[in-house]
């Protein structure tokens, strides 16, 4: 039978995302989780009813965690709608994904294992294809320049940038980061392309 507490099956997922980070797929085994989340041993199995159901969750807690919360969408909405605003809610979104490193990472770990779990990897699709149309979405209701493409070329750059900061930090400086977010937005967000 699968425990429902919400809250420990929270610090579950979030310590497996911690476990992800730290020692790839192969790692992530229940007795690794409740390491992390310092429970006693066999809790895990009693919240998930298996690695993949795991897999799963830790997938979606990574995207809940990285959305960002109300004040921060609330403030976006309130600022312009121009291409300086633009860069400035790209550099806001480099900075908020990079700054939760282990749960990107776990997110890098969890496509990697979606090539070898079917079913893995049709969650992650559509997971993914719902955040792009959500980004997509949000964009169009915000009057920001540049179209649905310009909001799909941005996310495929951005993320990699992301990938390049988290796994190979030394690559780029802040300010290259800074400067490449910039030329991002300004190259691939034409004015009046809408």
């Amino acid at each position: 039978m699968v425990r429902r507490n919400d809250l420990r099956r929270a610090a579950l997922v979030d310590a497996a995302i911690e476990v992800l980070a730290a020692q790839g797929a192969r790692g992530l085994t229940f007795r690794a989780v409740d390491g992390e989340a310092a429970v006693p041993a066999g809790t895990a199995s009693n919240y998930f009813a298996n690695r993949d159901d795991l897999l799963t969750q830790t997938g979606a807690r990574v995207y809940e965690r990285l959305h960002p919360d109300e004040a921060t969408i609330a403030r976006q909405r309130a600022a312009g709608n121009n291409r300086d605003t633009y860069v400035k809610l790209m550099r806001e979104l480099v900075d908020r994904v990079s700054s939760f490193r282990s749960g990107y990472l776990a997110l890098l770990e969890l496509r990697l294992e979606a090539t070898r779990r079917p079913g893995l990897r049709a969650v992650l699709t559509e997971r993914i294809r719902e955040d792009v149309a959500a980004n997509v979405a949000y964009h169009e209701g915000s009057g920001l320049p540049g179209d649905a493409m310009a909001v799909k070329l941005l996310y495929l750059a951005l993320n990699w940038l992301i990938v390049e900061q988290l796994t190979l930090p030394d690559v780029f400086t802040e300010e290259e980061r800074d400067r490449l977010v910039t030329a991002a937005v300004e190259r691939i967000v034409v004015p009046g392309a809408d």
